[in-house]
């Protein structure tokens, strides 16, 4: 038995006619679509403030006008977190559409009471109550904030019948979960290596998990989409924004240092040999909070005394609206003696962040605006003045299991409260046990490396990292994760000994004062970092050059490191 689940949607903002082409373009039995982010959980959070009706995502809702219809004639199953901050509010507007569809709704999640001063806070709920929904009825289950994953373990539950027990095909499931959650980024969207795709990366389509009852799965897409299904874009996903090996979610932990991957044909990669075991006690909540608000202007410094004029704009501005909160970046993009006036010139980024909007606001943007005719020679700027804007700050929480009412409503109404695992983790933490796949009975890895060559012997060549290596980057929270992998068993065994915390730090300077930790997925022939701070207070707060630290995958490949040439 299979069970053929599609994804329409990575992100609130994703290409909006993924719907009708998933229903188009082959069989299906259920599509998903995943829309919710730290950040969009603040940008949810202020639409609620202002209109407590609102806080889902209205474009879902413009998507089910136009698909809808053809979901319920081909009967394919919707599963969501459009519902963001309201879901029953979602359902109601579904059922207002006009179409026979039995909605069910996942809530409970809302715990921002328990959390004073917080815009919003909300558990990550586990699977189990999507899975409920399904069993009585429902053709689309609309949920608020449930894991990534959880779109995808639901509907397996449903189907194949699996209890708590079932640990490692929970965790098989929640790894093709988080392959399908992220939208064509499973089919070679954001990939390394998208020059050697097909269509070249125009057009990527949208991923499907064909999943079976041990929870082994073979991601695939339709026939004639853009874009490929091969182990390589598949690490890529896998490697995106974890942390340990041990993936810790609410109803298992998936111990990625087990994941098997295989070539199965054609755009189509078996995923299999995923070991769970239990999940910890405890819930991550996701809170949003206000803190202040903030403005940006960036002045154009061209051709000589770069670093003098950047100096005065600096006194100037301090001198008009004082130092406190004022940010300035200096970014060298000159090139000396440049043959265009944009290669000379630099960019300096002025920031600034006040608990009064006003400060923040016109009275910072306009400071700037009058400078025009009195600063430093071939003043310009890069945009109009404009208003301060919230600034949002993520943290996580945790909250024990127990104490959060996860909660099934079906299409009948009736409210099924879903209980937490019966069984944990010894002790938190504990579920992050680095050292699954070496216990009895776990399956080897799937890659040997056998007489690779290390980094000291042999002719060596200095060339960009990324010709030998992939990578992709991205954000949780303040942090950044880097996941970096290897094409060949060779260059696995030359990346482990090569790239140490050390010679990362040396290689990324913006993180050589910051923490970072260093995993080894020999599977997958990866390593992946987790850099510490590199975002400040989280996405919506972060003044970098990259706030979601989703070309720092980028930036480490294009740096020159001497590889052995029997590499090349």
């Amino acid at each position: 038995m299979t069970l053929r689940i599609g994804n329409a949607s990575g992100f609130y903002g994703d290409r909006f006619t993924a719907w009708r082409e998933m229903l188009d373009g082959g069989e299906l039995d259920v599509l998903t679509g995943d829309y919710l982010a730290e950040l969009t959980m603040l940008i949810l959070g202020r639409d609620r403030a202002k209109d407590a009706t609102s806080g889902y995502a209205k474009t879902f809702l413009r998507q089910m006008q136009q698909s809808l219809g053809a979901a319920l004639d081909r009967g394919v199953k919707i599963v969501t977190n459009a519902g963001g901050l309201n879901p029953s509010g979602l359902a109601d507007a579904l059922r207002a559409l006009g179409l026979p569809a039995r909605i069910g709704v996942v809530d409970g999640d809302d715990v921002t009471a328990l959390f004073p001063g917080a815009l919003t806070a909300n558990a990550y709920l586990g699977a189990f109550g999507i899975a409920e929904c399904l069993r009585g009825g429902a053709d689309i289950v609309v949920t608020g904030r449930v894991t990534d994953a959880s779109l995808v373990v639901g509907p397996a539950i449903a189907r194949f019948g699996w209890s708590r027990d079932d640990l490692d095909a929970l965790a098989g499931a929640s790894v093709a979960g988080h392959v399908l959650e992220c939208g064509a980024q499973a089919t070679g969207g954001n990939f390394a290596y998208f020059t050697e795709l097909p269509d070249g990366g125009r057009r990527p389509g949208f991923p499907i998990a064909e999943l079976h009852s041990d929870g082994s799965a073979v991601i695939t897409k339709h026939p004639g989409t853009g874009g490929a299904v091969t182990c390589a874009t598949i690490t890529a996903q896998l490697l995106y924004e974890i942390a340990s090996p041990a993936y810790v979610g609410p109803d298992v932990v998936a111990h990625f240092d087990t994941i098997a991957l295989a070539g199965a044909g054609p755009d189509r990669v078996l995923i299999s040999r995923v070991r769970g075991s239990e999940p910890p006690p405890t819930l991550k909540v996701g809170v949003s909070t206000l803190a202040g608000y903030r403005n940006a202007m960036t002045f154009v410094l061209c051709g000589l005394d770069l670093e003098a004029k950047a100096a005065l704009v600096r006194t100037q501005l301090e001198d008009t609206v004082g130092k406190d909160g004022l940010e300035f970046v200096l970014a060298r993009t000159d090139h000396a003696d440049a043959d265009t006036e944009e290669t000379a010139s630099a960019l300096l980024h002025v920031h600034l962040t006040d608990a009064d909007a006003r400060r923040a606001g016109r009275a910072f943007s306009q400071a700037a605006v009058e400078l025009a005719l009195a600063s430093y020679p071939g003043f310009t700027l890069t945009g109009p003045p404009g208003d301060a804007t919230p600034v949002g700050v993520f943290t996580a929480e945790w909250l024990p299991q127990q104490d959060v009412p996860h909660t099934a409503v079906l299409p009948s109404g009736e409210r099924v409260s879903i209980a937490p695992p019966r069984r944990f983790a010894a002790e938190e933490g504990a579920a992050a046990d680095e050292g699954a796949a070496a216990e009895e009975g776990a399956p080897p890895t799937v890659y040997s490396v056998r007489g690779a060559p290390s980094s000291g012997t042999g002719a060596l060549r200095r060339v960009p990292l990324g010709t030998i290596v992939g990578a992709r980057s991205g954000d949780k929270g303040g942090d950044a994760n880097l996941g970096v992998w290897a094409r060949e068993d060779a260059g696995f065994g030359w990346l482990r000994d090569f790239l140490t915390v050390e010679r990362l730090r040396e290689l990324l300077p913006e993180t050589a004062a910051l923490a970072i930790d260093r995993y080894e997925l020999p599977n997958l022939r990866a390593l992946n970092f987790v850099v510490h701070g590199l975002l400040g207070r989280g996405v919506a707060a972060s003044t970098r050059f990259d706030p979601q630290a989703k070309a720092v995958g980028e930036w480490l490949r294009s740096r020159l490191v001497d590889v052995p040439e029997e590499l090349l």
